[in-house]
């Protein structure tokens, strides 16, 4: 069944919970990739979290190691984010695409967009210590972010039109 047939089906893009697991898978498995090219590197496993966590310090704080407070806040800043964007995607982008691969790419050239946005606008003004992660593997793990996201939509749609109508 094609994906815009779905969308049809199951009465538009309205918002569906399940949008907000697929941000959450999504960034859980951006999040692991990120923090794994960074351990492998030698720049820490819990590096990017509290590069995140230093928005608070404008990028200040660029300590690797492991720090309950800022380990916690950067997760907690990462999974929010990833969220939001993901119901962003899920609810308007998405409707640009239809299909598991076109939403796939849909959801990777997103990524790119937001990394591009983030890694040349936001980061160098807000919180310049997320520049000290690895630019290709930063990439690399929006790319895996968007992919999921891509994924996760057209496994939502499919679901949705399959439910039985009331």
């Amino acid at each position: 069944m094609r994906g815009d047939d779905v969308v049809a089906r199951s009465g538009g893009t309205g918002f569906d919970p399940r949008y907000l697991a697929v941000g959450l898978v999504a960034g859980i498995a951006y999040g692991m990739m990120e923090m794994v090219i960074e351990a492998v590197i030698g720049k820490g496993l819990w590096s990017p979290l509290r590069y995140i966590a230093s928005v608070f310090t404008l990028g200040k704080d660029t300590d690797p190691s492991f720090a309950l407070i800022p380990v916690v806040v950067g997760l907690m800043g990462h999974m929010m984010n990833s969220v939001i964007f993901g119901v962003v995607f899920s609810l308007w982008i998405s409707r640009l695409a239809s299909g598991l691969l076109g939403l796939a790419g849909l959801g990777m050239v997103y990524a790119a967009a937001i990394f591009i946005a983030m890694w040349y606008a936001v980061l160098p003004v807000i919180d310049p210590a997320m520049l000290l992660v690895n630019g290709p593997g930063f990439f690399a793990s929006h790319l895996i972010y968007g992919l999921l996201l891509g994924v996760g939509v057209s496994l939502v749609r499919e679901r949705r039109a399959a439910a039985p109508a009331f």
